[in-house]
């Protein structure tokens, strides 16, 4: 399952330690994110993959943007 923050619209592993410092220092952070049943639903959503905790997804990603 994955989870992530409006506003940003990156989705990411719940496990995430970019996440779990944004919700350890507090503010608005936790009022924003949101949670998909799997990374598909992420997508189709219009959310692209975390670059911290799925490197391999996010290059994938970037590379369909640039090329």
């Amino acid at each position: 399952m994955t989870g992530d923050v409006t506003k940003s619209r990156i989705y990411g592993r719940l496990d995430c330690r970019a996440a779990l410092s944004a919700l350890a220092r507090g503010g608005p952070y936790a009022s924003h994110r949101v949670f998909f049943a799997d990374e598909a639903v992420a997508v189709s959503a219009g959310y692209r993959p975390c670059a911290v905790c799925m490197p391999e997804a996010y290059s994938a990603w970037k590379g369909r943007r640039t090329g």
